[in-house]
């Protein structure tokens, strides 16, 4: 079915009553919406939380429902509408929003201004549930979707599909699924199920139902606002606008599970340096602390570690920036384990480390005596944030690796959900435990200095978790061909949650069956590993981390060598499309667009594009198709998780591959979508949209295409990100249409730019008469750059440099 957004002009939401007859004294009416009793004794209030986003409570009649939202900011708002009454129905309007209510059991439609149908319920249910003793219920909200309507979100699925449509699964964070309850359609609306709770979801053709264990209501919001676009900025009006991060969070990340001294870590910065390839980001993984009695003692107490404030300036001095993990659980043997544990705010399950020695499998002869802490409680927060400020962050350290953020539960027991918390049973608010912890370091750093953005890499998720300059990651996966292609679908709909920042480990991270068969030598690797992160380059975090195998550039050859060369070629790549990612980061700040973009998400029109699940748009102007399946080696199956390592029944003896000519062209199908011409990034070959190609490629490029209408910014060469200044831009332009982009600029690491120490330069191309107007700089900043060069090119070779001072220039290429 062909959804026409230009034909969705409102929200109609009709409240349809079909019992009795209803008078002025059936509802009250308040400034912000109304509530009413319906006939099968469930209470329905619908509030507006602005005029196209509503929220819809139930519960029973005769019960109440308080409820401070985790997720939810804003608050509900006074707007204007009317109220009228025909044949059972109750017709509630505002400008562009309408809605229908059945009385007799409380479901819902929408529809648009025009009569399409938008969403129904078909049908509401509460369960009485005994909550580790408190009476409570279990709550259903079942929809009405159409058939072929694809329907997009509900957090990181490894499930390697694009449209959940059909997708039956249990909601409850994981090491590699995280979960948002939240979907959006390609009609232009969303909804949000507000509930913490374990949570099924299925859809099926006639029905698609959210099911929570836990609820004193059902409580969700609906969402219209026409286009994919304008339900993420929705969904983060509701939960929360996404603040600026560093710029050199945007440069190359190098890690590994894990350096194991101090010296490690600084060698590895200085062969970088010595290599000449770019690098701005390296991570401590754990026991930076010691033993796993002292698990995340957050104090740098191994003798591996003996001069942290020594270690961390000498990477500092080498302008790179430390990364240290940092976890929600502690060992015993440390401090934060020792007052939380006399206030009663360690929980009692079982989690990792489960033993005190380092050896697989657990030797439970020693138990590590390791737990988790109540992250809901405010108290507890403050106390995390006490040592981990005296130390780990005093030190120095410039961002966090918050691991086992869903948290580790392993051994799961029903009764573990019973587990006391400060907002009441564990089971109640579990899937929100990522955005309480990760939202109290966030909030005690900002409150301790505004000269250091926070920057936090994560494990897990849950609605509002992007107000927090949070990237998740996408947990321990396997080192597999299988596992690199779920990751583009996982993060699309983990970004069309409201979620932009989005990564994986580069290479997967459970790497054992390639350790055994020659490591970073094995051609099987190298072509995953190059492909992976030629996939990474193009994702809002580029991060190579990994267990078992080494990742660093030079444990895959010297330069000259294919694998190397390519690596460097593409981590080069990222630097320099610095200014355009940057930018592209103010623009989802600002105006809530998104990094990771679905051909959905532009091209709603060209039905091709719903379920396309290996293609996205990385801001809005590249198009980026990496190649995720095995072109020169044998595709092994890895079955790995975080218990196993590597599954030994999948190993097998590898043909000899030393004869693998990586430079040797293979050919691979992209798709174009419809509503755009593209250039060929490599070639600026120029093709009409709508088409299906074939493109030849090697170990040592990707299909990558340009929307025709782009204004890309290309910075210097650098060894970091703040290296050079952007006096010297390159600027390309993709013409075909009229364009525009706008070219950000602050002092990088530091919260001025919210009191509008920043600066945007405008640029527009006008098609018809081939011109480049460059508008006056708008704002200014401490140390901005007042002249600078811009050098433009166009895809035919014209060229023309000329010089800026902040004051409109135009160019005509005729």
């Amino acid at each position: 079915m062909n959804f026409n957004k230009k034909k969705i002009k409102a929200i109609i939401v009709t409240i349809v009553v079909t019992s009795g007859n209803i008078n002025a004294q059936s509802y009250q009416k308040t400034d912000s919406g109304l509530k009413f009793s319906a006939d099968n004794n469930m209470n329905v209030e619908v509030k507006f939380y602005g005029e196209n986003t509503i929220r819809i409570i139930k519960y029973p009649v005769g019960k109440s429902f308080v409820k401070n939202s985790l997720s939810v900011i804003k608050q509900e708002q006074k707007t204007k509408f009317s109220v009228s009454e025909n044949n059972h129905i109750i017709l509630l309007k505002t400008n562009d929003l309408n809605i229908f209510i059945d009385a007799k059991n409380g479901t819902i439609t929408y529809k648009s201004s025009s009569g399409k149908e938008l969403l129904k319920e078909t049908g509401s249910d509460f369960k009485p549930f005994n909550d580790a003793g408190n009476p409570t219920y279990s709550v259903t909200q079942s929809f009405q979707l159409e058939r072929e309507e694809p329907i997009y979100g509900l957090g990181i699925l490894q499930n390697g599909k694009m449209s959940q449509r059909n997708t039956d699964v249990k909601m409850i964070q994981n090491n590699t699924w995280d979960f948002v309850p939240f979907f959006q359609s390609v009609k232009g609306y969303g909804v949000f199920w507000d509930n913490y709770s374990p949570t099924q979801f299925t859809d099926k053709p006639d029905k698609t139902i959210f099911s929570s264990e836990v609820g004193e209501g059902i409580d969700y919001y609906f969402i219209y606002e026409k286009n994919a676009d304008g339900v993420v900025a929705g969904m983060r009006n509701l939960t929360g606008k996404v603040p600026m991060i560093p710029l050199w969070t945007y440069g190359y990340w190098q890690s590994k599970e894990r350096y194991k001294s101090q010296d490690e870590l600084v060698d590895i910065v200085k062969k970088y340096r010595e290599l000449k390839v770019p690098l701005d980001g390296i991570i401590q993984d754990w026991q930076y602390w010691g033993n796993n009695y002292q698990w995340n003692a957050m104090d740098f107490i191994s003798p591996d570690f003996s001069d942290a404030k020594k270690m961390i300036q000498d990477i500092h001095d080498m302008n790179v920036h430390l990364s240290v993990s940092i976890w929600s659980s502690f060992g015993p043997m440390t401090n934060p384990y020792r007052e939380m544990d006399r206030k009663g705010m360690l929980f009692n399950f079982k989690t990792w480390p489960e033993s005190g020695r380092e050896v697989w499998p657990p030797d439970m002869n020693y138990p590590s005596g390791v737990r988790v802490y109540d992250a809901y409680n405010p108290e507890a927060r403050n106390i995390y944030w006490k040592y981990l400020n005296k130390g780990v962050f005093s030190f120095g350290v410039d961002s966090w690796w918050m691991d086992s953020t869903e948290p580790d539960h392993l051994s799961q027991k029903p009764e573990d959900l019973d587990t006391k918390t400060y907002l009441g049973s564990f089971r109640k608010v579990r899937n929100a435990y990522p955005l309480m912890t990760i939202g109290g370091v966030y909030d005690h750093q900002r409150e301790t200095t505004s000269d250091k953005r926070v920057f936090i890499l994560t494990r897990s998720a849950f609605a509002g978790q992007q107000r927090y300059a949070a990237n998740t990651w996408s947990g321990d996966v396997n080192s597999s061909w299988e596992m690199l292609r779920n990751q583009v679908p996982a993060g699309l709909n983990f970004s069309l949650t409201g979620n932009p920042n989005f990564n994986s480990d580069i290479g997967g991270f459970f790497a054992g069956v390639y350790k055994r068969n020659g490591g970073a030598n094995n051609p099987m690797f190298q072509e995953l590993y190059v492909r992976w992160l030629q996939y990474g380059t193009f994702t809002p975090m580029m991060r190579s981390h990994g267990t078992d195998v080494p990742r660093e550039i030079y444990q895959f050859g010297k330069k000259g060598d294919v694998v190397y060369d390519v690596i460097e070629k593409f981590i080069n790549l990222r630097y320099s499309m610095l200014p355009y990612i940057y930018s592209v980061s103010w623009d989802v700040s600002k105006n809530n667009t998104s990094f990771l973009r679905a051909l959905s998400m532009d091209f709603s029109s060209d039905q091709k594009t719903w379920n396309i699940n290996n293609e996205y748009l990385f801001g809005k102007s590249f198009l980026v198709a990496p190649i995720l399946n095995a072109q020169y080696t044998p595709e092994k199956i890895v079955k790995t998780d975080e218990n196993q390592g590597w599954d030994k029944k999948n190993e097998t003896k590898e043909n000899s591959l030393s004869n693998i000519d990586f430079t040797e062209n293979k050919t691979v199908k992209v798709y174009l979508p419809a509503g755009s011409d593209w250039f060929d990034f490599w070639t600026n070959e120029k093709y009409k949209g709508g088409q299906e190609i074939e493109k030849s490629v090697n170990l040592q490029s990707i299909p990558l295409y340009v929307k025709a209408g782009s204004i890309i910014p290309f910075g210097p060469d650098v060894q970091y990100a703040t290296e050079k200044k952007w006096d010297n831009l390159t600027v390309k332009i993709y013409p075909g249409t009229d364009a525009d982009f706008i070219l950000y600029e602050d002092e990088f690491d530091n919260y001025n730019y919210e009191k509008g120490d920043y600066t945007e330069i405008p640029f527009h191309w006008n098609e018809k008469s081939k011109t480049l107007t460059i508008d006056s700089r708008k704002g200014n900043f401490k140390g901005m750059i007042e002249k600078r060069n811009f050098n433009i090119i166009l895809p035919d070779g014209q060229q023309k440099s000329v010089n800026y001072s902040g004051k409109k220039v135009n160019f005509n290429f005729k």
